[in-house]
């Protein structure tokens, strides 16, 4: 059974990352509070607890990442998320965000495709932190129309195009914060759902991240 210890260099270290990202523009001292409570190295093999807290991205397994911290932090302060708001994330991966999202009192629902991924959630003892969080294993394009409408709606890979159910599945004034594009590198937009059909869209920084796949995989 892992030990989970987090020393005194380790919070060193976040600390240090915390700053980091502060000077490349996160501004949400809530965001960055969150970042700098929560051990990262908890979510990564203990071969990468050396470098966990470097500003980059690490492999969890099944082609999937840990997103890099500041990519983390941005989408969260684009997300503008409060207290109690309900959120769909799409792509639990390691839990790393939803865990972000949790320190931050939204109460979250998050789905993950990959089974092996899920399953590895579903045993790891530091999300009990957050009993907000609900873990789900499912297709992110479908969503969870049963438990919508949602405050806000986060994705964590990139889709080819903007999944018409997620945009469904918004409340009137809800937004959503999604990379789009089918290439190596995505645009980061923030969707505002205005009207019963309506939307206004943002545009942002360029991103990487992995594909945004349909269906589950067992």
């Amino acid at each position: 059974m892992r030990r989970y210890e987090d020393n005194y260099k380790q919070k060193g270290l976040r600390k240090q990352l915390v700053d980091s990202i502060r000077q490349k523009g996160i501004t949400d001292e809530n965001v960055l509070a969150a970042i700098n409570n929560i051990p990262r190295h908890y979510f990564l093999d203990t071969a990468f607890e050396g470098i966990a807290y470097e500003d980059r991205a690490f492999p969890i397994g099944e082609g999937q990442t840990i997103s890099q911290p500041y990519t983390v932090a941005y989408q969260t302060q684009l997300l503008d998320v409060k207290p109690f708001e309900k959120v769909l994330e799409i792509g639990t991966g390691s839990a790393y965000q939803a865990c972000v999202l949790g320190e931050l009192k939204v109460n979250l629902y998050t789905i993950e495709r990959q089974k092996k991924l899920f399953d590895l959630v579903k045993t790891f003892p530091y999300k009990s932190k957050y009993p907000t969080i609900k873990f789900f294993y499912g297709d992110g394009y479908e969503g969870l129309p049963t438990y919508a409408p949602f405050d806000k709606i986060l994705v964590t890979a990139a889709a080819p195009a903007i999944p018409e159910k997620l945009l469904k599945q918004l409340k009137t004034g809800g937004k959503m914060v999604i990379p789009v594009g089918a290439q190596d590198v995505q645009r980061m937009l923030r969707i505002t759902k205005t009207g019963a059909d309506e939307y206004q869209e943002d545009v942002f920084d360029d991103f990487s991240f992995v594909p945004m796949l349909t269906g589950k995989k067992g």
